[in-house]
């Protein structure tokens, strides 16, 4: 059984596909025919291996096809429409082998794929039914391959049933692999939404409780979850661990499924040569059908989280995860077709290719992030990770496009992936804009409130949740941006000189900004301080934003230290959707750390005595300034369990004394990640002894 030497020169590294073709709309599968019908294209497949009266002869070696000898029959679109023989010879075998395809569909593939798939291609000079009556009498005799076609001919029938099972096979795979790409790309999106949906599933409340504590809420191993691992990288929780595990999974089956196999075939000489091509092809596919969640995880504006209670850090930790699985899809995609070129001595020529060349640009791209990204490089340089993350992302893609469209030319659906991707992308872009565009450019003011704090204004904007500040002045870095939590959409405005006022403020632990600079739970006692003072005059409020940021270490942050006023731009809002669910629980008790009590503020205000606060600072100023910004009568005694300056709280004795046996409690932590952790395993713990107990942590981690 022969190797079809033109089917291979037309897919160059055996995939299977024509480099030039109609434009294809879709998947494969899904809008996309590859060889419809493949009994007519199988024929062609066999008929186009001879030599036509108009064909042309080439030396091979002319045509660097990695070491085949022997002329190279090369035949042209006009050729293949106006030569009778083959025109004759290939609607007979139409005819024969397709009795249950409709003469609509042979005449379609007649007048658009008979002479090749490129669009602007001659017509065939006449029609498939006409065509089929210049074929009668029936042909009786087979013409030898590669011989000239002088005649109506036969198709050699183990010839015809090599294309056959090559096509087939192919289409089959190829649509096997498109819906194993939805499967990711949906269940991506619906997994999280499903998952969130169960909190409105009245299931009872101890157990829902207990099963949480055991496997949703617990670090995988150990205690440690906002705190890194070695300082290396963050331990997920069991309930994220849950969908990390599955998407390797998935992964690792799509991968190793579904490869149809048959002998004889025209493009491979074993099975094993076929698994491996389709194996080849798989690792491509796959590492691009997760593009789009890779994308769609790690976006401000992904609309999973306006739909879901899911915190944007267990999506920044999903979106780590699936870069890994990419990354090691397209390097087995590489690896194999590598090894393929250079076992049949073809490397030279397609390494100089516009497709191989792109597809290493992209999977450089993406090998060199994953090193990039690591945690204490995140720590250190995390602005200038962020502005090479978005570069080698964005070239990533764009290299990922043109390998495809270089390779196909469009015409397989293959791009179909990165056009998703990029649209998600533009998504957000276009989404952080608006919110920028509708605050306009505003004038933050900035009054120090301590040597390690300092207090910025921003009139006259609106906001709740979360927002990212922007100061373009301060820095060549114009894009560098940072969040903070809103308290409120009023600012405070002393009649007299006072101390600080926060109306929003840093979120904790998050990279690239002063959040995890923020204060720190003190370790020595300095001041014990449950009650503070209140001014002798009121404040009055305006609209607007009021940040507090923690001005220790380099950059920008000890920059602002020194300014008293510069143009801001404000992106929000973002909110903070787990907090409103919290507003119904009967026993709700927060617990702050340095400035991560404005995190809690908008609880404070609409809870009114059913909460209880638990707050440690370093700095008496910082309370005293929200105290006087929360305004009379939220920090009222019947709210405050305890505001500690200057020592630590006895958290597990504070947690088992308010977490009450028999009632439902919710226990809201904003803090430093030593702080958050140490919540998270005494709440844990109370949950799995039957308290019925909900954890939310809302802290951003790295």
């Amino acid at each position: 059984m022969r190797i079809n030497i033109s089917v291979l020169v037309a897919t160059l590294l055996g995939a299977a596909k024509a480099t030039t073709g109609y434009r294809g709309y879709g998947l494969i599968g899904h809008g996309i025919t590859m060889y419809d019908p493949t009994c007519a294209f199988s024929c062609h497949d066999v008929i186009s291996s001879y030599q036509l009266s108009c064909s042309v002869l080439s030396d091979q070696d002319d045509m660097d096809m990695g070491g085949m000898s022997g002329p190279m029959i090369m035949t042209s679109s006009d050729c293949y429409a106006n030569d009778d023989n083959f025109l004759h010879s290939m609607a007979y075998c139409i005819s024969t082998h397709c009795p249950h395809v409709s003469d609509t569909r042979l005449e379609h593939y007649w007048e658009y794929f008979l002479v090749g798939r490129s669009p602007g291609q001659p017509t065939p000079k006449e029609t498939y039914s006409i065509a089929l009556l210049h074929a009668d009498p029936p042909p009786k005799v087979t013409v030898a391959l590669q011989a000239l076609l002088n005649t109506t001919t036969l198709v050699d029938e183990e010839e015809y049933l090599a294309s056959y099972n090559s096509l087939s096979l192919c289409e089959e795979t190829d649509t096997r692999q498109s819906n194993f790409g939805l499967a990711i790309l949906i269940t991506g999106a619906v997994i999280p939404v499903a998952c969130s949906l169960l909190r409105f599933v009245p299931f009872p409340k101890g157990l829902a409780s207990q099963f949480n504590a055991y496997f949703i809420e617990p670090p995988l191993f150990g205690r440690r979850h906002r705190a890194p691992l070695h300082n290396l990288a963050i331990m997920p929780t069991r309930g994220q661990t849950m969908l990390i595990v599955y998407f390797f999974i998935i992964n690792i089956v799509f991968s190793c499924v579904g490869y149809p196999l048959a002998m004889p075939n025209s493009w491979y000489p074993s099975k094993h040569e076929e698994l491996m091509g389709y194996v080849r092809n798989r690792q491509g596919v796959l590492s691009f059908a997760n593009v789009p969640l890779l994308v769609l995880y790690s976006g401000r504006n992904n609309i999973l989280l306006t739909i879901t209670n899911w915190h944007y850090s267990t999506f920044l930790l999903l979106h780590r995860w699936i870069a890994i699985i990419c990354t090691i899809e397209a390097c087995i995609h590489s690896a194999m077709y590598l090894h393929r070129c250079l076992v049949r001595d073809e490397y030279y020529s397609e390494s100089k290719l516009p497709y191989w060349i792109w597809g290493i640009v992209a999977v450089l791209a993406f090998t060199v992030m994953l090193p990039a990204s690591i945690l204490p490089l995140r720590q250190k340089a995390y602005n200038l990770f962020l502005a090479s993350h978005f570069a080698l992302s964005f070239i990533a893609l764009i290299a990922c496009y043109f390998h495809i469209y270089h390779r196909f030319e469009n015409q397989w659906g293959y791009e179909t992936w990165i056009y998703i991707g990029f649209a998600l992308w533009a998504f957000d872009r276009l989404m952080r804009f608006a919110r920028l565009a509708r605050n306009g450019i505003r004038s933050a003011e900035i009054t120090v409130v301590d040597e390690n704090n300092i207090r910025v204004d921003v009139p006259g904007v609106s906001a709740q949740g979360h927002a990212y500040l922007y100061f373009p002045t301060l820095s060549w870095r114009v894009w560098e941006n940072h969040p903070f939590s809103v308290m409120g959409a009023l600012t405070a405005q002393e009649p007299e000189k006072t101390s600080s006022v926060s109306v929003s403020e840093e979120k904790t632990s998050l990279p690239g900004s002063d959040m995890e600079k923020r204060d720190e739970e003190p370790s020595s006692p300095v001041q014990d301080s449950s009650v503070s003072s209140q001014p002798t005059t009121g404040p009055s409020f305006k609209t607007g934003l009021t940040f507090f940021i923690a001005t220790s270490g380099n950059g920008i942050r000890s920059i602002l230290h020194s300014k008293t006023k510069l143009p801001v731009l404000v992106e929000s809002s973002y909110a903070a959707s787990s907090l409103d669910e919290l507003r119904t629980v009967p026993n709700c008790i927060l617990i702050a750390g340095g400035v991560g009590i404005t995190a809690l503020a908008p609880l404070l205000r609409t809870r009114g005595t059913a909460v209880r606060l638990f707050w440690g600072s370093r700095s008496q100023a910082l309370v005293e300034a929200v105290r006087t910004a929360l305004g009379p009568g939220v920090l009222e005694p019947s709210i405050i369990g305890e505001i500690s300056v200057g020592r630590r709280l006895d958290l597990r004795t504070i947690l088992e004394r308010e977490v009450l046996e028999g009632s439902e409690t919710a226990v809201v932590v904003c803090g430093p990640v030593g702080m958050a952790d140490e919540v998270r395993a005494i709440v844990c713990e109370l949950g799995q002894k039957g308290r019925i107990v909900k954890l939310v942590d809302e802290a951003f981690s790295w």
